[in-house]
C-alpha cells in the first residue's frame, strides 16, 4: 500500500476516534448535600431524583454526581460557592437561603399553610416565582423547591394541642428571629442552641423539647429521648434544589433547558415520596413508643402569631407576604 494511502487511512481513523471521543464526553454536575444519603432522606432522595432525571433527559450528556455528608462543605459554604461558580449545585435549607436573600424568610413564618398541597401552590406560583427572580438576582437559580416535610414539636412536658400548651415548656430553636418570635408569640422559652448540643440537653433535661421535621426525630433517635409528638405542622419546611448562575450560563442551550426540566421532575417526585415517608415515620415513631397527637385546629395558633406577619413584612417584602397570605388561603 502506498504511503500517502496508508497515511490517509490512519488520519481517517484518527478523525474516528476522535469523533467517539467528543461524542462520549460528558458535563459533569456535582450537587452536594449536609445531611446523609440515606433511602428516605429528604436532601438525598430529591439530589438523586436530579440525578436519574438530567441523564435521562440529556441521554447521559449530563454526568450528575452525588455529594452527601457536607463533602462540598455545609450549607452556607456551598450556597457562596455557587454564587462564585466554584460550587455547581447544592440542595439548601431555606433558613440558610434567607441570609442572602431574606425575602425567602416568609417560608419559614409559622401556621402560614395547612397542607403540603396549599404549600406546593404558594410556592410553584406568584409567590415561588417572585422569590426565584430576587435568588436570581444573587447569582443562584433555583430548579425546584423540593420538601423537607412540616416541622413539629416534641417535648417531655404534655402533648401540644392549644397554643395555652406550650407555655412553660423549654423548646430549642434555630438561632432565627423567626422561630424565637414564634415561641414567644405562644408564650413558650425559646432557647437557641447548636444541633450538636440538642440531643444532650434533651437527655438531661436541660430544655423540655424542639421543633422538627418527622424524618429528622426519626433519624436521629429522639423518640428514646422525648415522649411527644404533637403535629402542630408549624412551618413547613423547604429545601431548595439550587444551582449557580455562572455554572448554568456555562452550559449550552439546549442542556440548560434540561437542567431546568429536570429540576421541575425531580421536584415532583421528591416531594411524592416525601409525603408517604412522612406518613410511614408517623406510625414508626407510634410503635417506638411516643404519644402522638394531630393538632384538629390551628386557627388558635394561627391567630397568636399573625402579629408577626405585620413585623416582618419589611424585610421579606410586602409583595412576598401578599402573595403568600393570598396563596394559604
Amino acid at each position: 500500500m502506498p504511503n500517502t494511502h496508508r497515511r490517509a487511512l490512519l488520519a481517517g481513523a484518527g478523525f474516528a476516534v476522535i469523533g467517539r471521543a467528543q461524542a462520549q464526553a460528558r458535563t459533569v454536575l456535582r450537587i452536594g448535600w449536609t445531611t446523609s444519603d440515606g433511602p428516605q432522606d429528604p436532601y438525598a432522595s430529591g439530589a438523586r431524583a436530579f440525578k436519574e432525571e438530567a441523564e435521562k433527559l440529556s441521554n447521559n450528556r449530563l454526568d450528575v454526581q452525588l455529594f452527601p455528608n457536607r463533602a462540598l462543605g455545609d450549607e452556607r459554604p456551598m450556597l457562596d460557592g455557587m454564587r462564585l461558580g466554584t460550587v455547581d449545585m447544592a440542595v439548601i435549607t431555606n433558613a440558610v437561603i434567607a441570609q442572602i436573600e431574606p425575602s425567602f424568610q416568609i417560608n419559614d413564618m409559622p401556621f402560614l399553610f395547612p397542607d403540603e398541597a396549599t404549600a406546593q401552590r404558594g410556592l410553584d406560583g406568584a409567590m415561588g416565582r417572585s422569590l426565584a427572580q430576587r435568588l436570581d438576582a444573587r447569582g443562584v437559580v433555583p430548579l425546584g423547591y423540593m420538601e423537607g416535610g412540616f416541622r413539629q414539636m416534641i417535648n417531655n412536658v404534655r402533648p401540644i394541642a392549644r397554643p395555652a400548651d406550650v407555655r412553660g415548656v423549654k423548646f430549642r430553636v434555630l438561632q432565627s428571629p423567626i422561630f424565637i418570635g414564634m415561641y414567644n408569640a405562644l408564650g413558650g422559652t425559646a432557647v437557641p442552641m447548636a444541633w450538636g448540643e440538642t440531643f444532650t440537653a434533651v437527655q438531661q433535661g436541660t430544655i423540655d423539647g424542639l421543633e422538627i421535621p418527622l424524618a429528622v426525630i426519626d433519624a436521629n433517635r429522639y423518640n428514646e429521648v422525648t415522649k411527644y409528638l404533637s403535629l402542630t405542622n408549624h412551618i413547613y419546611s423547604m429545601n431548595a434544589l439550587l444551582i449557580g448562575k455562572r455554572n448554568l450560563e456555562r452550559l449550552p442551550a439546549d442542556l440548560r433547558d434540561i437542567v431546568r426540566a429536570a429540576g421541575t421532575a425531580a421536584t415532583a417526585k421528591q416531594r411524592a415520596a416525601s409525603l408517604a415517608n412522612a406518613r410511614l415515620i408517623v406510625e414508626s415513631l407510634r410503635g417506638k413508643g411516643m404519644a402522638v397527637n394531630p393538632v384538629a385546629d390551628a386557627a388558635e395558633f394561627r391567630q397568636a402569631v399573625l402579629p408577626m406577619y405585620e413585623s416582618f413584612r419589611g424585610a421579606i417584602g410586602a409583595e412576598i407576604v401578599q402573595q403568600a397570605l393570598a396563596a394559604s388561603r
